[in-house]
């Protein structure tokens, strides 16, 4: 039987989606219209290290599954989609264009930046929609930029110790 690598595959999706989805349940802080917390961090670093794909699905249910188990339901559609774009953006620029999987280059920054501004932005909108004001859906613009911050310096806190571990050479038999 030929090896596929489907089980790598669907091992690599699942585990990512459980570290988004148990890294932003862990610690919850609470912001105007929902909560900060360590989730960005995983999405950032999953998709780095896999790709759009799995920062979707991981950024994406991962980040969905969290707001349905702590009582935030009412936001996991919006999570899903908003979440899902973060990741899949994150890992088109950072994954898809760096492929000697270095952290600190101009494409990885860029490719955080990117999902950070994703994520403020399609919490704005959507907290604007959700509760029927422009006003409501700014007042988490500065947790979220701050839950933001602090997930990229934690993501290159990660990688960089990967890097140095030599977790490169690992992904590339994976």
């Amino acid at each position: 039987m030929k090896d596929t690598g489907i089980a790598k595959k669907i091992t690599i999706y699942a585990l990512s989606i459980a570290l988004v989805c148990i890294s932003t349940t862990v610690i919850q802080i609470p912001i105007p219209l929902g909560y900060m917390h360590l989730g960005n961090t995983m999405i950032l670093a999953t998709a780095f290290l896999f790709g759009p794909g799995v920062g979707f699905c991981a950024g994406g249910f991962g980040s969905m599954i969290a707001d349905l188990i702590t009582g935030y339901a009412y936001w996991s559609l919006p999570t899903l989609i908003i979440k899902g774009i973060m990741g899949f953006a994150i890992g088109a620029v950072a994954y898809k264009m760096n492929s000697s999987h270095k952290v600190f280059t101009v494409k990885t920054f860029a490719g955080t930046i990117l999902g950070i501004v994703i994520m403020i932005a399609g919490y704005f909108i959507a907290g604007s929609i959700i509760y029927g004001s422009i006003y409501t859906g700014a007042l988490q613009i500065p947790g979220l930029t701050t839950e933001g911050v602090i997930g990229i310096v934690l993501f290159y806190v990660l990688c960089t110790a990967l890097e140095k571990a030599g977790f490169s050479k690992l992904l590339k038999r994976i």
